[in-house]
């Protein structure tokens, strides 16, 4: 598979926003999502465009052919974030300081076509921008019931932190850590 990866800050990303609603549009067309309003193209463009304003906003795409066939974006944790003092206790010690110091990278979507899937690109793409971050430590939510990513999070060293809900429309997540693997 001949892929080519660009980085994108908050700025630039604006070029290839369509791109990356397009590639959601694909990801997400499927059951349990489809007609799940939390889902849907419109709240995620919001949601995506809300994020290009966060420090240390990231994106990494993976083109083939000159076409996203996957990406990721995540930003700087911010150690307020909602669903992060949710977890209260259950955040180990040492994450809970580097999240105050804004040094845990919040990896937010992970996404990659479904014609494209099971190749091992997801887990390029995540290294990619793990490796580019100066960010020791890396977390992320993923959705309890969506097993091909939690499994593949899991296998890539992940541990599980506890549960939460982005909003009261959300499904539950786990939320996961990743300690520093450099």
């Amino acid at each position: 598979m001949d892929v080519e990866y660009q980085r994108y800050d908050g700025a630039s990303v604006k070029a290839v926003v369509d791109e990356l609603v397009e590639v959601y549009g694909q990801v997400y067309d499927m059951p349990p999502y489809i007609g799940d309003p939390f889902f849907s193209v419109d709240s995620f463009r919001e949601r995506l465009e809300v994020a290009f304003s966060n420090a240390g906003f990231e994106t990494v795409t993976a083109r083939q052919g000159g076409r996203i066939v996957g990406y990721v974006h995540g930003a700087t944790l911010p150690a307020d974030k909602p669903w992060w003092l949710s977890l209260g206790d259950r955040k180990p010690a040492e994450l809970r300081e580097l999240a105050d110091a804004g040094q845990v990278f919040w990896l937010r979507e992970l996404m990659v076509l479904p014609e494209v899937q099971n190749q091992g690109l997801g887990r390029k793409i995540h290294d990619t921008v793990i490796m580019g971050r100066a960010e020791p430590a890396t977390t992320l939510t993923c959705i309890v019931d969506n097993q091909p990513a939690h499994g593949a999070y899991l296998r890539w060293g992940y541990t599980v932190m506890g549960q939460i809900k982005h909003a009261p429309e959300s499904p539950i997540y786990d939320a996961m850590f990743l300690p520093n693997l450099r």
